[in-house]
């Protein structure tokens, strides 16, 4: 019996003052959900509405963690400009520059 491990996905919310959160799930749809509904991370709380600025998948567990660290340690200017490169790239995963 063979069990396949989910896939997991990087997204990135902006709040309407444009202050950016990157987080990852295996679900985007749910994820974003519980963000709106106030049971997400703390530090989105309050800070409706929400918009979904990028998802993407990543693979497993393990790359999904090692990249969502990566990008919040960009600045905001950083995130900014890897998203812009993605844009055309969306399906494929790869490291912020």
């Amino acid at each position: 019996m063979t069990t396949s491990s989910p896939l997991w996905y990087l997204y990135m919310l902006e709040t309407p003052r444009g202050a950016l959160y990157t987080g990852i799930t295996t679900d985007v749809a749910r994820r974003v959900a519980q963000h709106a509904a106030g049971r997400g991370a703390k530090s989105l709380r309050g800070r409706s509405p929400l918009t979904l600025v990028h998802q993407e998948p990543v693979g497993g567990h393990a790359e999904a963690l090692r990249l969502e660290a990566e990008i919040k340690r960009l600045t905001a200017a950083r995130k900014r400009a890897w998203l812009a490169g993605r844009s055309s790239h969306e399906e494929s995963p790869c490291t912020p520059s």
